[in-house]
């Protein structure tokens, strides 16, 4: 079982395929890790082996070659996403007892292709806030020194990722809630172009901001858990149809970049010294291997202003939850709430204005450069206490999202990017490098993410047991 869980993705879907495990062995393994680790952590709060094993057998009365692409291989969901019959809360004590009737397009689209869902990862309530704690399960430990705080909102995926008690897990993303506890936690993870993974439409049929997306611990595993989630569903009239695109082949493909810019900060700072000076390092490798690199970015200064306009704007569909539930939505929420409700159509219309021209810089910007390089999270891993980062460089910062806007910027032109492991700080905690790519070249990003990973060598630095 030990063997099993530090076996990855494409292994362990190689010998899914070749009949050498079989999912139930899959479960087995993991169950014992979960039990074994997850109570120093707290990542995987809600469990559904059951579930898992009565998928299992169903899709193992198939013909191997039946069973999709993960081939039976197990998948926790964010408990932002609803699956049927398990309890789906949203970190909120709004639904803590709350039993999901059916599931979202993205745990079904899963299922289609061969995951099986065992477990519920933690998020902060309503994924508001990069760092996973709510009043239903309590704070997600980071497994690098369980007394820092493993980021979020997907940060429950992330540590069950580092700590072995996932091989692939799946995500959110609207202001780095895939890519921040990446950074934190020594894995990788993307946020993909709008429309590549169909979600379910709540409030907004249009919405381009949040999306959803994979981790893993490693480029290759991601992508085959992308190939997994992508394609057309007729639920989501965002939802792009697949070109039989293999996101796995091109991150395989050996794509090198020729010209990438890197930069520390965007030209949005603050960023904590120690994490520009390792992204910087990171960079600088790459020359070794003939591509060059160049301090630059494009001009994203709007960024905050949008962001936390348009962010406010998503939030102003929970006042009926606000006039019922005000006391028990946590203080971030409420705040944002507020500020959506209180926008004027002025300020909308500019911020949307905001968004098109940083969108038509972006793509500009890529007429230069194959892939563009920063910090992905402005700070090492703090204090589990803290409820945000309020300060950075001698920099004090307004709101709960201010730290965000290094991911923001990116969330806001439309661009895939992912968060791969770049070095550590000396407290040996791990930092993530950005790795942007133009809107819809999830291809390149990959592909240009797996070089990176290689002339890095940093080796499978995950799984590793919780560290206090």
């Amino acid at each position: 079982m030990t063997d099993l869980i530090r076996m990855t993705a494409v292994e362990v879907v190689q010998g899914l395929k070749a009949g050498e495990i079989t999912p139930l062995d899959c479960l087995a393994a993991l169950e014992a890790r979960v039990s074994a680790v997850d109570g120093a952590v707290n990542a995987l709060p809600t469990l559904c082996f059951e579930r898992a094993r009565a998928h299992a057998r169903k899709l193992m009365e198939r013909p191997i070659a039946e069973r999709g692409l993960l081939a039976g291989l197990p998948v926790p969901i964010k408990d932002l996403a609803d699956v049927a019959g398990v309890r789906s809360t949203q970190g909120s004590p709004i639904y803590r007892d709350r039993i999901a009737e059916a599931s979202d397009l993205v745990v079904t689209h899963l299922e289609g292709n061969g995951g099986l869902v065992y477990a519920m990862s933690n998020t902060p309530e309503f994924g508001a806030g990069a760092h996973t704690f709510n009043e239903v399960f309590g704070v997600t430990r980071n497994p690098w020194n369980t007394a820092l705080s493993a980021s979020g909102s997907s940060g429950g995926a992330a540590v069950a990722l580092a700590t072995g008690m996932a091989w692939v897990a799946h995500g959110s993303d609207l202001g780095g809630s895939l890519r921040n506890p990446a950074s934190f936690c020594g894995v990788t993870g993307m946020r993909p172009s709008p429309g590549r993974v169909a979600a379910t439409v709540f409030s907004k049929i249009d919405s381009t901001l949040g999306v959803e997306g994979p981790m893993a611990r490693n480029v290759e595993d991601l992508a085959l858990l992308f190939d997994a989630m992508v394609g057309e569903e007729p639920a989501d009239p965002l939802s792009l149809p697949s070109d039989g695109t293999s996101f796995f082949a091109a991150a395989r493909s050996g794509w090198k970049p020729g010209r990438v810019a890197v930069s520390r900060d965007l030209g949005l700072p603050p960023v904590d010294r120690r994490v520009a000076e390792i992204v910087m390092t990171a960079a600088r490798k790459l020359e070794a291997q003939g591509v060059i690199v160049e301090e630059a970015h494009p001009d994203l200064r709007e960024t905050r202003d949008c962001a936390q306009t348009l962010r406010a704007l998503s939030y102003a569909n929970m006042k009926p939850l606000l006039d019922r539930h005000r006391g028990l939505l946590k203080p971030e929420v409420v705040w944002n709430i507020e500020k959506g409700l209180a926008l004027t159509g002025a300020e909308i219309a500019r911020a949307e204005a905001q968004r098109g021209e940083m969108f038509r810089r972006m793509r500009r910007f890529f007429e230069t450069y194959d892939l563009l390089l920063c910090p992905t999270t402005i700070v090492p891993p703090f204090p589990v206490e803290q409820r945000f980062v309020a300060e950075c460089d001698g920099v004090k910062l307004e709101s709960y999202v201010d730290w965000l806007m290094i991911v923001h910027a990116i969330t806001l032109t439309a661009s895939p990017a992912i968060s791969i492991p770049c070095g550590f700080t000396a407290d040996h905690l791990p930092v993530g490098l950005q790795v942007v790519a133009p809107g819809r070249g999830e291809a390149r990003l990959l592909a240009g993410a797996r070089f990176i990973e290689q002339v890095l060598d940093l080796g499978a630095i995950t799984p590793i047991d919780p560290r206090p």
